[in-house]
């Protein structure tokens, strides 16, 4: 998903609305957030819209908040690779 979409995501959804539409795809296999792609590709991009769009309603702007969910994943990795 390029930053246009998860722009407009996080701009049309209320972060309750997404985690919703997580659930939706994992139980019917489908969503109203309007993502048609492979289950797994669909919940990593709604979980990323999801908590880009937490961050913004603490108060951060979109681009700050896409700057922390990079930080957030790249710390995830790190770890990963320390345990692997």
């Amino acid at each position: 998903m390029d930053t246009k979409e998860l722009k407009r995501l996080v701009e049309k959804y209320s972060a309750r609305h997404i985690e919703k539409c997580i659930h939706q795809q994992l139980d019917k296999g489908e969503n109203q957030c309007e993502l048609v792609e492979e289950t797994d590709e669909v919940i990593s991009e709604l979980s990323k819209a999801e908590v880009v769009r937490e961050l913004m309603d603490q108060g951060m702007k979109f681009s700050e908040a896409l700057r922390e969910l990079g930080r957030r994943i790249r710390t995830v990795y790190g770890e990963e690779e320390e345990g692997s």
